[in-house]
C-alpha cells in the first residue's frame, strides 16, 4: 500500500529491545513517525502510565513489544514476576489504546510457549487451546494468550482492532547473552565461543539434546510485523515460522561447527528440556500477510555468531543491572 505509513505516527513499546529496534528501523525505513519510549521512562506494569503515554502522543497505530523474558532457567526462577509483568503490560496497552479514538490498530505479540505441550506438529492455531503449556514456560505462555482473549473480547464488544502474531523461537544480532536470561541459540554460542577462546576440551548442554525448536530470525519477524501492522486484522492468532524443526542436539553441533569449537559436548539430563517437541504451520500468514520466511537458519547462525564477537559487552550486559 504505497504511502501508507508516510508521517502515520506509530508507538512502538518495547522499542529499544531486541526484536524492537528492528521493527522501529523498519517502520522508519517505511516513512513513519515512530515513538519507541524505553522502560525505564514508563513503566507499563503500573496502573495510568499507558493511559497518560497514548494520551500525550497520540498514535495511529500501537506495536506492544514490551516483555519480559528468559530461557528455561530464568523462567524457573522468576516464574511470578514473569507471569504478572508480562500480563499488566499487556493489559494496560490494550485498555489505554481502547481509549484513544487516534488508534485505529494494536499489534499484539504471542508467543509459541503459549501451545500445549503436546501439541501435534506441525502447530495449527486452532490446538492454542488444546491443553497446558509445558510447566517451565506456562507462567510466559498463558499471560500471552490471556492477552489474546482480552484482545477478542474488546474487538467483540468496542470493535477494537487487533492483530496478534506467534512467532517461533527468536534468534539474530541484537539478543540477550546474559545467562541469566539469555534463550537456547545465545547461550549456545556463548558457551561454544568462550570454549574456544580458553582451549577447554568439552562443553555442558543442558538437557538430553532430543528437544526440538523451530528458529525465526528476527529480521524475519520484524519484516511480518511491519506487514501485519499494514495490510491485516482480526483477532484470530497467526503463527510466524519457517517450517524448519531443528532438534537442540544439531542446533549445538552446528553453533560448535560454525565457530570452530570440537570438542565434547556433554548433555546433562537432570536439566530440563523444555517443550518435547517445536514446528509450527505458518501457511496463515502466507495467506493473510503474503509473508514468508527468508534467511536461512545457518546464515543468521554466522551473522549472530559475527555480531557476539563483536560486541561481546553489549551482548552480554546484564538487563537487570
Amino acid at each position: 500500500m504505497p504511502g501508507f505509513w508516510s508521517d502515520r505516527r506509530v508507538l512502538v513499546t518495547g522499542g529499544a529491545g531486541f526484536l524492537g529496534r528492528r521493527v522501529v528501523c523498519g517502520l522508519r525505513d517505511a516513512g513513519a513517525d515512530v515513538v519507541a519510549p524505553r522502560s525505564t521512562e514508563c513503566d507499563l506494569t503500573m496502573p495510568g502510565v499507558a493511559e497518560q503515554l497514548f494520551a500525550d502522543q497520540r498514535p495511529q497505530t500501537v506495536v506492544h513489544l514490551a516483555a519480559r523474558v528468559g530461557g528455561i532457567g530464568y523462567n524457573q526462577a522468576e516464574p511470578a514476576p514473569l507471569y504478572l509483568a508480562n500480563l499488566l503490560m499487556g493489559t494496560h496497552v490494550i485498555e489505554a489504546a481502547r481509549q484513544v479514538p487516534s488508534i485505529d490498530k494494536t499489534v499484539l505479540l504471542g508467543t509459541v510457549c503459549s501451545y500445549p505441550k503436546f501439541t501435534p506438529v506441525p502447530f495449527r492455531e486452532d490446538s492454542l487451546w488444546d491443553g497446558y503449556p509445558e510447566e517451565t514456560n506456562a507462567p510466559y505462555g498463558i499471560a500471552k494468550k490471556a492477552l489474546l482473549v482480552h484482545a477478542q473480547v474488546n474487538a467483540a464488544q468496542y470493535g477494537q482492532r487487533f492483530v496478534f502474531l506467534i512467532p517461533t523461537n527468536l534468534y539474530g544480532p541484537g539478543d540477550k547473552f546474559h545467562p541469566r536470561v539469555s534463550h537456547v541459540i545465545p547461550a549456545l554460542i556463548k558457551k561454544c565461543v568462550e570454549a574456544v577462546e580458553s582451549g577447554a576440551d568439552h562443553v555442558d548442554v543442558w538437557g538430553t539434546g532430543t528437544a526440538s525448536r523451530e528458529y525465526l530470525y528476527v529480521d524475519d519477524a520484524a519484516r511480518a510485523i511491519v506487514r501485519a501492522a499494514e495490510v491485516h486484522e482480526g483477532v484470530d492468532p497467526i503463527n510466524l515460522g519457517t517450517d524448519d524443526e531443528i532438534t537442540i542436539r544439531e542446533t549445538v553441533g552446528t553453533i560448535a561447527r560454525l565457530v570452530g569449537f570440537d570438542g565434547e559436548l556433554r548433555w546433562d539430563p537432570s536439566r530440563p528440556d523444555g517443550q518435547p517437541r517445536r514446528r509450527v504451520d505458518a501457511s496463515r500468514a502466507e495467506a493473510l500477510l503474503g509473508w514468508r520466511a527468508q534467511t536461512r537458519f545457518e546464515d543468521g547462525l554466522r551473522t549472530t555468531i559475527d555480531w557476539y564477537r563483536a560486541h561481546r559487552e553489549e551482548a552480554e550486559h546484564d538487563p537487570a543491572v
